[in-house]
């Protein structure tokens, strides 16, 4: 791990953290809106209690799909999210070096990066999509358009689990207003729902921009 600046933290450091994601690769997640905009579309998501976790599993979220030649989702965000990526025929990473912008750190081997589902699935599930078709959730969980996959730090995703912002943010506390930001865009792009307690968290976070 390297504790050297990189330009995702330079950009974490501003009063409106990641406007936009002019990352160091030729990629990076798709912008969330500006701070004023996800104010507003979380003013517009429904708020309710979360939904029992009856029934879930993780395979009714179908991932990693195909996501072009001989990769997989979580392999194109791998590209996608990398400086100087090499990768085999299959498409796996080799060498590369990625940011985590939930905690700031720099890693060198894929083994130490998890793909993050911003608004992870149980999450989804309790907030609307035990409603969906499996087609439907298959293309939540591997939704390369909006701000929803992120290579972070493996064991910082493991602690987020399957959390809420009323439970957890990003230690990065320069990040909250971008983590924020985009899961607003997350929940309002798949009219997903927020319980209370998130919502707040999520009005405070917003307040750090």
């Amino acid at each position: 791990m390297s504790g050297g600046m990189t330009i995702f933290a330079a950009l974490a450091a501003l009063p409106t953290a990641l406007a936009t994601f002019a990352g160091p690769s030729a990629g990076a997640p798709a912008p969330p809106p500006d701070p004023q905009t996800a104010r507003v579309q979380l003013a517009a998501l429904a708020v309710r209690p979360p939904s029992p976790t009856t029934g879930y599993s993780r395979d009714l979220f179908p991932h990693w799909s195909p996501a072009g030649a001989s990769c997989d989702t979580r392999e194109a965000v791998l590209r996608r999210d990398a400086i100087d990526i090499v990768t085999d025929a299959s498409c796996r990473a080799i060498n590369g070096t990625w940011y985590s912008p939930y905690d700031g750190a720099t890693w060198t081997k894929a083994s130490d990066i998890d793909i993050d589902h911003m608004v992870p699935l149980s999450e989804a599930w309790k907030s609307g999509a035990d409603q969906w078709t499996t087609a439907r959730r298959q293309q939540f969980a591997n939704d390369l358009g909006s701000s929803q996959l992120w290579a972070v730090t493996d064991n910082v995703n493991q602690g987020k689990g399957d959390k809420d912002p009323g439970v957890w943010m990003p230690p990065l506390a320069t990040f909250h207003c971008a983590y924020a930001r985009s899961w607003i865009d997350v929940k309002s792009r798949w009219g997903l729902s927020v319980d209370p307690a998130e919502k707040s968290a999520l009005e405070a976070a917003l307040r750090s921009c």
